[in-house]
């Protein structure tokens, strides 16, 4: 196990009836993308606010980069970088001017500026205001939090705004961080497919409690697959399966049967072919990630 960059440990917060984060204990690991996904609403910006110190907790413990955030705010800190939502900028000063400021107020060499504009593919535009188009904004924002090369980064939904080139700029951008500035990165999003193609890890929020952390291989797990058969007469072939499996399901020229393991799938085409059937394709498949996540979160009850 490696060394955690960010440890919580039975985070509580709540609003008056509402239980917005509810017993949290979530583990980052140095040198991870960790893919932080829930539906609006789940907890994810309300803890990535308590992670940053932005509000307080009710309960429970939060440890970055080895120290207790509430005993030593100031080294926790210390080289964390964040967008929160929507960047608040400066919105009449250009975006050089905006760097230079956090520069001053982080006591940060402004020779830091040049570096993270041209990561962020914005140093033809350093001269515009911030306010000028939304997507300037979240580049800029990303730039902000780049600034004096930080050891985690903490991003919540940094697409936001952004076009599909955009997106896929700021996506490669996330995915090479760790190799390229030995950044750790927690990023927030209701966006599976996104996170999908950057994450080593994930976490997945609902309704304030977290129900899954771990790989992307390992949430694939947690799931039954599903056999796909080829054959003729997929209506009959139904009916011949459905003592023992009555949620097969016809699709296409075919049957689909959910949760069925290898075994399993032997004894079924073998069912078939001494009933007669013409097998012609067999496979097990793993859920796709979107339906895993949908039936952990229940959003497709």
């Amino acid at each position: 196990m490696h060394e955690a960059i960010i440890e919580t440990e039975g985070l509580i917060r709540h609003y008056g009836d509402l239980a917005a984060v509810e017993d949290l204990s979530l583990r980052v690991e140095r040198g991870q993308i960790f893919g932080f996904l829930g539906p609006n609403g789940a907890g994810k910006t309300t803890t990535i606010r308590m992670l940053l110190g932005l509000i307080r907790r009710d309960a429970g413990r939060i440890r970055i980069a080895g120290h207790d955030l509430a005993s030593n705010r100031r080294a926790a800190l210390a080289r964390v970088g964040s967008i929160v939502e929507t960047p608040a900028l400066y919105l009449n000063l250009t975006g050089r001017q905006n760097l230079a400021v956090t520069c001053h107020t982080r006591g940060i060499g402004k020779t830091d500026i040049d570096r993270v504009l041209d990561i962020v593919d914005l140093a033809k535009d350093a001269g515009r205001k911030a306010g000028v188009f939304l997507g300037m904004r979240q580049r800029l924002g990303i730039a902000r939090a780049l600034l004096g090369e930080p050891e985690l980064l903490v991003l919540d939904e940094p697409t936001n705004g952004l076009d599909p080139a955009g997106i896929r700029e700021i996506r490669q951008l996330i995915a090479d961080a760790p190799a390229r500035f030995g950044t750790t990165i927690l990023v927030s999003s209701h966006m599976l497919g996104e996170v999908e193609q950057m994450a080593s890890h994930v976490g997945v929020m609902n309704q304030g409690r977290l129900l899954f952390q771990g790989t992307l291989p390992d949430l694939i797990r947690t799931a039954p697959h599903r056999l796909e058969i080829r054959l003729d007469n997929s209506a009959r072939a139904r009916t011949a399966l459905a003592d023992n499996w009555p949620d097969a399901e016809i699709s296409g020229a075919g049957l689909v049967l959910p949760g069925v393991n290898e075994a399993e799938a032997a004894a079924i085409n073998r069912q078939l072919v001494e009933a007669g059937f013409a097998v012609t394709g067999l496979a097990i498949r793993p859920p796709a990630l979107e339906d895993i996540f949908l039936s952990l979160t229940g959003e497709n009850a």
